[in-house]
């Protein structure tokens, strides 16, 4: 197991610890080279939502993880919990469903006509 697989089941534990839902893993290495694993959560409330961040980091840095940044703090609608390889995005289900990250990042966003014909004949 590498250390991004450990760090990937780490934020999947701590999440579900506190009970996020619909908690979603997408591998991006084909896409960019910032970074290879965004994870995505929901949570219930700005309150959750803080406390599912602030867990992630606990726990990663427990493991002996770093954290490199954790933005949304202000608000707490949407919390992102920078890894270095994996992303983890916490939104509340509104602004979740309203940047609809999983249709971003899935390959087929990112395809040519050529590439995905099915989806442009």
């Amino acid at each position: 197991m590498t250390l991004s697989d450990q760090q990937l089941e780490t934020v999947i534990t701590a999440l579900e610890d506190l009970k996020a839902s619909d908690i979603r893993v997408i591998d991006v290495s084909k896409l960019t080279a910032l970074f290879t694993t965004i994870v995505i959560a929901s949570a219930d409330s700005t309150r959750q939502t803080k406390a599912l961040a602030g867990h992630v980091q606990e726990k990663i840095k427990a493991s002996g993880g770093t954290v490199y940044g954790i933005e949304g703090e202000q608000t707490g609608e949407w919390m992102l919990v920078d890894l270095g390889d994996i992303i983890v995005h916490i939104m509340q289900p509104a602004i979740r469903s309203h940047y609809n990250l999983e249709g971003l990042w899935s390959e087929l966003a990112w395809q040519s006509p050529q590439e995905n014909s099915a989806l442009y004949s």
